[in-house]
This record gives structure tokens, C-alpha cells and sequence, in this order.
């Protein structure tokens, strides 16, 4: 049963191999068929893992060369019930985004279905990675493979220029990620994670170690695109068609979040030790930070992938918030955010997908009124922004109240919480507002359309666009009933407290891993309290209250009133100005949060 994992792992790699020879000489309707049963048949394993994993962790030794004497002498793949739920949502992902490229997606077509199934290849590899070296190799597969789906469209000079943003800022996160490993391996001779894990709790930790900690991290948070290591993913997300975005925000920037989770909970908790709490401070500061900017740059958009790429930014940093209150209860509402956020983020870019189809614009301003024919689109848009906004009860609420309990002695936490849902919720509303209702002024003109990203857009498909075939709308459906079903599912909360505290458990991992024993942990769960449904309605509501003001503000509001908002406007402006898309710039605001995370470790460390 232990082949199970690379089964999982290798079902969509073979599958891309497969297509990679048939694209050529196959027609499309064989190679899209192709893609779906590779997606299909991982899903499948993914779920028969995830199974698995509720009765003991799922442990394989390529080779089958097992530990001797506690010495990891292979590479191997391991599963917990957390590990393989994140590989079964990048399965439903994939799936989701293949349903709506099969045969509809006109550009890029015959190689897009190729780089998905490597991409999630890398991604399950990843998720189910206990080893260093494998993690990184699969961290490069999954990361090369986003690369080519960014420029698909390689001679237009949008995707190239997203792509190669993309790459390079990446590319410095992978830098970062093989010189930590590096020193780690130096100060530990292991690369197996539980190993290392031992080796790193032996000693207090040597300068090395702690530098080798800090370029693990700023390498994962690369991934996760925490501010200031963000810039990339708007300019990704722009240009990217849209099964592309499904996986980027639905979960590439989450798996960063987990990566530092993984590493940390079995491999540097027992180096860290009594400076645990310094070390989630570090989180939940780079967390609340990306909250604050993201949110505001949400906001602030008018083409609908760049707002929906900044509200994955700001959602994620919410998830590292809960991963940084270093406790059960907060990496389990992190979980239960991260499962509830991709599923309805995952849908409202194929609702934004769709919009493309039938309108060929994604500019929020120049389509105000034109998509009122679009009713069920907006019906779902709609949704998807309220649930984005925490309202109960779907998946995102049970979440973001898991992680308000477990940060309670962080007053500010839920202020900030309802900060980010209410600015990222609203400015989905107000963009449904203006596009399928007609609402707010014609501001159209008001400002040059010539920001990076914000110019015309070419359909993706090639059906007639006076229609919406039922291939793109029903993989939006049914990932807004995912969403739903989440916060539904009774009991669920404890049951992800418990998964979540045998994933923090480093001793019991690493007897599994390296002895072969896997004993059951017994875990104390709770009840999440009623004060975060409040907090989740209290979002939800002034989300549609932003949207309300900003779509008529010129009824509700006196000149005066528009005046201070003109002046509070300026650090906005001044903040979107950052986002210029030079990549000079980003590589050196890399730098800045390169310094601030590795000084703070060794700072509050040593």
C-alpha cells in the first residue's frame, strides 16, 4: 500500500509524457481526452491516499531502501492526512481547470494540458515530500512549469514580460531555498527532514543553521508571494490564461505557506525551541503586512485577474497568520481557509474566464453595464465575492474563525481579519456591480488604461461568444459547492484540529518515518465560539458596504468628504506605483525582505 504515494505523484508526470508525444500527431479532442483521465485517475489516488492516511502515516522509500539504525539512506515520500488533503485539492484544481480548457482554449491549446499535468505533478510531489532534496527538485518542476504557462503566448509582449518576472524573482527564492538546504546539510549531514529534524534539536543552533532556517523560509515565502516577495504574482496572473490562474491562486501561493509549515514542524521546531514564538511573530508579522498591502491594491483594480491575484496575496496572508500563531488550532483554521479560499478563488477566476469569453475585456470600468446579459456569471460572481468576504457559512468562514480563537491574545487579529475580507469581498462586489448591473459612474476615462496588465485583452477561446458552453460554467459550480460544503460538514473543525496537531507532532514523525512506528496521538480539540461567526457576518456586510460606497459614493457623500478622500488617496497612488512591473525594483524589494527575515531570525534566535 506504501506505492500508493508515487502512484499519486506519477499518474499526472506519465499523463504529460503521454500528451507530449501525442500533441503533434493526435487531434485535440484525443489529447483533451488524454488530460482528463491522467486528471481523473489522480484525483482518484489522491483520495484513496487521503484515506489512507486517516488510519497511519503512508511512508515510501524509493528503492526500497528503509532507514538503518535512524539513518535515512534514500529519498522517500510522506503522507499525513493534511499532506494528502492538500494534494487532493490540487487534484480537484487540476480537474476543474482541464473541464474548462477541453476543447474551448484556443491559445496555446495542444501544449497548455501538457505544462498543467507537469505542474501538478510538482505540486503533489511537494505536498508529499520528507525529504530536502526532493522538495526542492519538485519545487523547480512545479516552478518551470508555471513559467510556460505564463508565457504561453510567448510572442505577445504581455505574458513574456509576466513571465519573465515570474522566473526571476522565483528563480532568486529558488537561490535562497538551495543555499539554506545547503547549510543545513553542512551543519546536519541530512537531507531527510525527520533526521535533519534530530540532528538540528542535538545542539542549540550554530550560525549556519540559523541563516540555513531564514533562506528555507524567504524561499517558500517567495512562493506564497508574501509582501515584499508579492510583485510577481499580479503580473503573472494578468497575462496567464485562466485554467493558469486556477492553480496559481487556487493553490501555488498556498503550497509556499505550507512548505514553511512542513519544514518547520519537523525539521527546525527542535532547533527554534524556546524561541518558537519568536519565530511565529516573523509570520504573522510578514502576514499582517501582506494584508494591509494587498487588500489596498485589491481595491484599487480595475482588470479583474490583477484584483482577484491581489486578494489571493492578502488571503494567503491571512493563512500565514494562522501558520505563525504557532498552535493547533490556528494551523487547522489555516488548513480549513486555505481548502475554502481555493475552491471559491479557483471559481471566481473561471467567472472571470468567462466574462473574457463573452465580452473579450477583463477591465471592471469599461465593462459596466455590458455584461447584464451575463446573469447567472453574476449571480455567481456575486457569491464568490461575498463568500471571499467570510460569510457564513462557507469554508473561508470556519476558517478565519479558528484563527481569530487561537490569536485571542492578539486584540488587533480580527480587526485586521475583517480589514482584508472587507476590502478583497468588496472589491469583488463592486466589480459585479459595475459589470452585470450597470451600477456606479462611468469612470472609464478617468484614468490611462496603460497600467501593466490593464490593456486590451484577446479571447482564450475559440467558440462563439454568444454563448457559454457548459463546460466553462460547471466546474465554477461546483467548486462554489465545494466551498460551501466545507463550512457544512459537521464536525470538521475538530477533525482538522486533530489532523493538525499529529502534523506538529516532530517525535511521532519522525518515528514513523525513520522507524517504522506511527502511533495515534491523542489531540484536545475545540469548539470554534460564536464570536467568529459574528466577525465573519461583520465581514461579509461591510464588504457589500465598501462596495455600496464605492459604486455611489457621489450620492452618499459631499464634496468635502470626496476631498479628504482624494488626499487619503495619495499613499494609494503612491503605493501602485510600486508595482511599476521593473524587475530591477522587485529583485531589490527581494533583497529588503531577505534582509528582514533572516535578520529577525538571528536576532530573535540567537
Amino acid at each position: 500500500m506504501d506505492a500508493l504515494s508515487p502512484c499519486v505523484v506519477f499518474a499526472p508526470l506519465t499523463a504529460a509524457a503521454v500528451l507530449a508525444g501525442l500533441t503533434s500527431i493526435a487531434k485535440r479532442a484525443v489529447v483533451d481526452t488524454v488530460a482528463l483521465v491522467g486528471a481523473v485517475t489522480t484525483l482518484v489516488l489522491t483520495v484513496a491516499l487521503w484515506h489512507r492516511t486517516l488510519d497511519h502515516r503512508v511512508v515510501h522509500w524509493f528503492s526500497g531502501w528503509k532507514p538503518h539504525r535512524g539513518l535515512a539512506v534514500a529519498v522517500g515520500l510522506t503522507a499525513d492526512p493534511l499532506s494528502a488533503g492538500v494534494a487532493v485539492l490540487i487534484a480537484l484544481l487540476t480537474l476543474c481547470a482541464l473541464v474548462y480548457a477541453w476543447r474551448h482554449l484556443e491559445s496555446g491549446s495542444h501544449h497548455l494540458p501538457v505544462l498543467i499535468l507537469l505542474f501538478e505533478g510538482g505540486l503533489i510531489g511537494f505536498a508529499l515530500s520528507g525529504d530536502r532534496f526532493i522538495m526542492f527538485v519538485f519545487f523547480e518542476l512545479m516552478s518551470v512549469a508555471a513559467y510556460a504557462l505564463t508565457a504561453l503566448l510567448v510572442t505577445d509582449r504581455g505574458p513574456l514580460e509576466g513571465a519573465i518576472n515570474f522566473a526571476l524573482i522565483n528563480s532568486l527564492g529558488s537561490f535562497a531555498l538551495l543555499l539554506g538546504i545547503a547549510l543545513l546539510y553542512a551543519d546536519t549531514g541530512a537531507l531527510n527532514l525527520a533526521q535533519m529534524g534530530q540532528a538540528l534539536a542535538a545542539h542549540p543552533p550554530s550560525p549556519a543553521a540559523v541563516l540555513g532556517i531564514g533562506l528555507v523560509t524567504v524561499g517558500f515565502l517567495v512562493k506564497a508571494a508574501v509582501v515584499p516577495f508579492h510583485f510577481w504574482l499580479a503580473d503573472a496572473h494578468a497575462v496567464a490564461p485562466t485554467p493558469a490562474c486556477v492553480l496559481f491562486s487556487g493553490v501555488m501561493a498556498e503550497i509556499g505557506v505550507f512548505g514553511v509549515a512542513r519544514v518547520y514542524w519537523t525539521a527546525f521546531a527542535g532547533a527554534v525551541g524556546p524561541h518558537q514564538h519568536a519565530f511565529g511573530l516573523v509570520l504573522v508579522a510578514g502576514g499582517a503586512v501582506s494584508v494591509v498591502v494587498a487588500s489596498v491594491m485589491c481595491f484599487s483594480q480595475q482588470h479583474l485577474k490583477r484584483l482577484l491575484a491581489f486578494s489571493t496575496i492578502a488571503h494567503v496572508g491571512m493563512v500565514l497568520v494562522g501558520v505563525g500563531l504557532m498552535s493547533t488550532d490556528g494551523l487547522a483554521g489555516a488548513a480549513l481557509y486555505v481548502i475554502g479560499h481555493g475552491a471559491v478563488k479557483a471559481a471566481l477566476f473561471l467567472l472571470a474566464g468567462i466574462v473574457l469569453h463573452r465580452t473579450g475585456s477583463l477591465d471592471d470600468e469599461y465593462l459596466r453595464g455590458r455584461a447584464r446579459h451575463l446573469k447567472v456569471t453574476g449571480v455567481l460572481f456575486a457569491i464568490g465575492g461575498l463568500a471571499l468576504a467570510g460569510l457564513p457559512p462557507f469554508g473561508l468562514s470556519l476558517g478565519k474563525g479558528m484563527i481569530e480563537d487561537a490569536g485571542h491574545h492578539y486584540a488587533w487579529l480580527p480587526w485586521l481579519f475583517l480589514f482584508g475580507s472587507a476590502l478583497t469581498g468588496g472589491a469583488v462586489l463592486r466589480a459585479a456591480g459595475r459589470m452585470f448591473l450597470g451600477l456606479g459612474p462611468d469612470e472609464s476615462n478617468t484614468e490611462p488604461a496603460d497600467r501593466y496588465g490593464e490593456s486590451e485583452e484577446e479571447r482564450e477561446t475559440r467558440d462563439a461568444a454568444d454563448r457559454t458552453p457548459f463546460v466553462l460554467m460547471a466546474p465554477a459550480v461546483v467548486l462554489l459547492l465545494v466551498g460551501l460544503a466545507i463550512g457544512l460538514t459537521p464536525h470538521l473543525a475538530q477533525h482538522t484540529e486533530t489532523v493538525a496537531g499529529q502534523f506538529r507532532d516532530r517525535a511521532h514523525y519522525a518515528s514513523a518515518v525513520l522507524d517504522g512506528r506511527d502511533g495515534r496521538i491523542a489531540v484536545e480539540t475545540k469548539v470554534p465560539k460564536a464570536a467568529g461567526t459574528w466577525w465573519s457576518l461583520a465581514s461579509a456586510l461591510s464588504a457589500v458596504a465598501v462596495a455600496a460606497a464605492a459604486l455611489f459614493r457621489r450620492r452618499m457623500v459631499d464634496a468635502s468628504v470626496r476631498a479628504r478622500a482624494r488626499v487619503l488617496g495619495a499613499p494609494v497612488r503612491a503605493l501602485r506605483r510600486l508595482h511599476d512591473g521593473y524587475i530591477g525594483d522587485y529583485a531589490a524589494w527581494f533583497t529588503v525582505g531577505l534582509a528582514c527575515v533572516c535578520g529577525s531570525f538571528a536576532l530573535l534566535v540567537r
